[in-house]
């Protein structure tokens, strides 16, 4: 946020607390995150505006690496996504390293943390993500997982064949979330406007779209990225001429505490 404004100040961000939040890139500033270095992070998404979980965005130097594991409380369980750029990201998960390009994750099972350290200096973005682990009551217990979402081919989602859908995370009982990219055609819906106990983080990154958040429709693009809590009405349409498209993050495979 170099300088003085050039105009009157605005932002398309709207903050319904405990239901729904669009966070558009005007009004981003930069967090600093202890033990994550080299790194212009920014908090997208936090257990202060009603969410689960939470959810960063952060642009890369070229020696970005943590000193730590980001992560690794025995509560947490934790994601990361090289989203764009050049870098080439060395990402360890315990015992286990992988070199992540774009398109890359990993997933941290509860109390392991994700270690990261840029190997060749080039610029990139990622998507880091945490939220409470709840243990599975027979005792099913998730695993680290590594791969490129640019290798898993789009289904169809709901049938529909101008909404396609890939999953990051095995869909195994033992997780208790997921990670998704939804892809809407020009033209293409949800199918219900659903209301549904999961919540979700939604960046996206390629597109246009008119989203329906609490019976009311907002108009999003690439770069917005949205949070919908448990029971927020939510659908959306793509418009435009290219696919909207978005990577978000589901909570599953559990019952409810009371």
């Amino acid at each position: 946020m170099p300088g003085y404004p050039a105009d009157l100040l605005s932002n398309r961000s709207i903050v319904k607390r405990d239901s729904f939040a669009i966070i558009t890139p005007e009004g981003r500033v930069i967090n600093t995150i202890p033990g994550i270095k080299d790194a212009q992070m920014t908090i997208l998404c936090s257990p202060k505006i009603g969410a689960g979980f939470v959810q960063l965005i952060g642009k890369l130097g070229q020696t970005a690496h943590t000193e730590f594991p980001y992560g690794a409380l025995t509560h947490e369980e934790a994601f990361i996504y090289v989203l764009d750029g050049d870098v080439e990201l060395e990402v360890t998960v315990g015992e286990k390293t992988e070199m992540l390009t774009q398109g890359g994750y990993a997933y941290s099972p509860a109390g392991v943390g994700i270690g990261f350290k840029s190997k060749n200096g080039k610029e990139g973005r990622i998507l880091l993500y945490k939220q409470r682990y709840i243990p599975h009551p027979q005792g099913l217990e998730p695993y680290a997982v590594f791969g490129n979402i640019n290798d898993v081919p789009f289904r169809d989602y709901d049938g529909m064949a101008n909404v396609h859908v890939k999953d990051f995370l095995p869909l195994e009982e033992a997780f208790d979330m997921n990670m998704h990219i939804l892809s809407f055609d020009p033209g293409a819906s949800h199918n219900i406007v659903e209301t549904h106990v999961q919540e979700h983080g939604a960046y996206i990154y390629e597109g246009q779209g008119t989203y329906n958040l609490d019976n009311e429709w907002y108009l999003t693009k690439k770069e917005d990225f949205l949070w919908m809590g448990a029971f927020s009405l939510q659908a959306g349409y793509g418009i435009g001429r290219e696919p909207f498209s978005y990577i978000y993050s589901k909570d599953c495979n559990r019952d409810v505490e009371i």
